[in-house]
């Protein structure tokens, strides 16, 4: 065990965050905490560095063990370049590179027992420098800079130059080319487009330390940690597995919870209509019973309600009148910015019913294409076209589209203003406004309540086209599923930008990439989309000649389609035969149980023998079959 935290309790004043919270960490180990905004997350981090001290319990560290700390909210550096400021994580690795050169100058001219003390302390310094990746140190320094997004050329730029973004991304680099035995990270997805998001990952799956990770990318999760620390109302919950893993079992465990608190509420309720009843029929013997089961209710230690986190927001996207089948279609379109050309040459088509995610790397251009064909800002070329009966709803990933001097009442009745006061209560209790909080200015708002807003307001568009940027920035994972949920129920057309891979997985039919040759589309979610790309780049690297690119997107769509649908034939007919012989096989091994039973066969060792064979040769084929049905199944 590298790390250790024993009963953990922190209150702010009369608000209680960590309640005598256990977990620790061993070497190596990846472990994710979880829990919606508030929980204590980054409190509990900020308490194993030091900079809080718990009100109770007891943080404990191995031995010389170093821990590494990335907070959301960086420091902000303004003098160094970005060289110097990555150069600093090695400067102990400097220092000992500089004593070794000068210890090679001594040895030129020291004789004897000075000489041999000298080549032994070189000898020990030189296997230390080796240790701690000395000779390779300025590669590492280039690898993490581009693996953040940043190029060769950027090196010497000045920090203060950089965007708020940026400079965490600095922060970060700097953190892992350090090296400590702990790596701590608060949300360090939020500044990274998808390349460097899976660079990272890369990264600290194969990091030779412990991390411990908070963050809302559950993509980013799943693929590094392999334990999950879910701090709720408090207390704490360990889980081992990642987040997937998380996630099912959390909700097993609820609807666990829930069926056992629900089962003992019908138990006390009945019993409580049979004292009733006792009490009415007025007689001694009877009120004595009643009386006994009363006080066998009192002895019963009542379960409490679990959390039904899932009710505690609602939302539900129903478009008001149906679309025409093309819903958008955009040819040849094309942005610059002071004559620096963002995109051109820009091509898509959605219908009706898809939900299209526009991926690509930061400053590709997605959120401005958004914003043009919402007529936000001008195109400079090309050709946006909506299709009959589309009708918009923008969830924009700044909230521009809010007021920030409303309050959040007047922002919604404003909107709406056919609605009634108590509707417009309603629809924002719904989305965990109530009481005074809908009078709060949109200016007040945290960036998750400005997000619930926005979210609220889209809900009464009635639109059948949603157009959405970012729409799960801000969001707890809580909030992100629920919206996820209601995307996916939904009748009409999506369009959105995101880096929240797990989001994409999970409500995508179509992927478009962004990049400089323009748009690729790709059909599917996530997963398909990356299995396409190593495949695409499997082929390239075995064939030499380009690819033809004649096909067009929508063909190249309906290739894939018709592919996996072929697919999908073939392991439901595989699945039915496999059915077939497992059915056939079970009948077989039953007569076989009927034959050894029969009492003429109970004396005769060599048909016993026979038989048993071939029950034994029936049981394998058949545990064979089960494993290739589940492996079918499972695909």
């Amino acid at each position: 065990m590298v790390l250790g935290c024993q009963n953990i309790s922190k209150s702010y004043g009369t608000k209680e965050i960590l309640n005598a919270v256990n977990f620790h960490i061993e070497a190596k180990e990846k472990i994710a905490i979880v829990g919606i905004n508030g929980a204590g997350k980054s409190t509990l981090l900020k308490i194993i560095t030091g900079e809080e001290e718990p009100d109770n319990g007891t943080i404990n560290l191995a031995k010389d063990v170093s821990i590494g700390y990335l907070a959301q909210h960086q420091e902000q550096y303004y003098k160094q370049t970005i060289y110097e400021e990555l150069l600093s994580a090695k400067k102990d690795v400097i220092k000992l590179e500089a004593t070794l050169r000068q210890l090679e100058k001594d040895i030129e001219t020291l004789k004897d027992e000075e000489l041999e003390s000298a080549l032994n302390l070189y000898s020990r310094l030189n296997h230390t420098f080796e240790m701690q990746d000395g000779y390779a140190f300025e590669s590492q320094i280039l690898g993490v800079l581009k693996g953040l997004g940043f190029d060769e050329s950027d090196l010497n730029r000045p920090i203060s130059e950089l965007s708020g973004g940026q400079k965490t991304r600095i922060s970060l680099g700097r953190l892992l080319l350090s090296r400590p035995d702990i790596i701590l990270l608060d949300e360090p997805t939020n500044h990274l487009d998808l390349a460097s998001t899976a660079w990272l990952e890369n990264y600290l799956k194969n990091y030779d330390g412990a991390v411990i990770i908070v963050s809302h990318d559950r993509y980013f999760l799943d693929k590094i940690v392999t334990k999950v620390f879910e701090i709720e109302n408090t207390h704490g919950t360990v889980y081992h597995g990642n987040y997937s893993y998380y996630s099912k079992r959390r909700e097993e465990i609820r609807l666990s919870q829930y069926k056992a608190y629900m089962n003992q509420q019908a138990y006390i309720k009945h019993q409580e209509d049979v004292i009733t009843k006792l009490k009415q029929f007025n007689r001694e013997k009877s009120i004595k019973r009643a009386e006994s089961r009363e006080k066998m209710l009192d002895k019963i230690e009542q379960i409490e309600k679990p959390q039904e986190v899932r009710d505690d927001m609602k939302l539900t996207l129903i478009p008001d009148i149906e679309s025409g089948n093309d819903v958008l279609t955009v040819e040849d379109l094309s942005k610059s910015f002071t004559d620096i050309p963002l995109f051109a040459h820009v091509n898509m088509d959605i219908k009706r019913g898809e939900r299209v995610a526009l991926i690509g790397s930061n400053g590709t251009g997605k959120t401005t294409i958004l914003k043009i064909i919402n007529q936000l800002i001008p195109k400079d070329n090309g050709k946006v076209t909506l299709g009959s009966q589309v009708h918009i709803g923008y969830y924009d990933q700044e909230h521009q589209i809010l007021h920030p001097d409303k309050t959040i009442f007047d922002e919604l009745h404003d909107a709406y203003p056919d609605m009634t006061n108590t509707k417009v209560r309603n629809t924002l209790a719904a989305f965990l406004f109530t009481g005074d909080d809908v009078f709060k200015q949109i200016n007040e708002l945290s960036g998750g309540e400005r997000g619930r807003v926005s979210l609220a307001k889209l809900m009464l568009t009635g639109a059948n086209f949603l157009i959405l940027d970012e729409p799960t920035n801000h969001l707890d994972i809580t909030s992100k599923e629920i919206l996820e949920n209601a995307l996916s129920g939904y009748t009409g057309t999506v369009l959105y930008v995101s880096h929240d891979r797990y989001f994409i997985n999970k409500t995508a039919t179509r992927i478009l990439e962004l990049s400089s040759d323009g748009i690729t589309s790709y059909l599917g979610n996530y997963d398909d989309y990356v299995y396409e790309k190593e495949k695409l780049a499997a082929n390239s690297t075995t064939v030499n000649e380009p690819k033809k690119q004649e096909e067009s997107d929508n063909k190249r769509d309906w290739k894939l389609a018709k592919e996996e649908q072929a697919k999908e034939r073939k392991r439901q007919n595989d699945i039915q035969k496999i059915e077939a012989k497992i059915e056939e096989l079970e009948t077989n091994i039953e007569e076989i149980n009927d034959e050894m039973n029969k009492p003429d066969n109970a004396t005769n060792s060599a048909k016993l023998n026979e038989l048993a064979t071939r029950h034994e040769e029936l049981s394998s084929d058949l545990e064979k079959l089960y494993e290739e049905w589940e492996k079918l199944s499972e695909e």
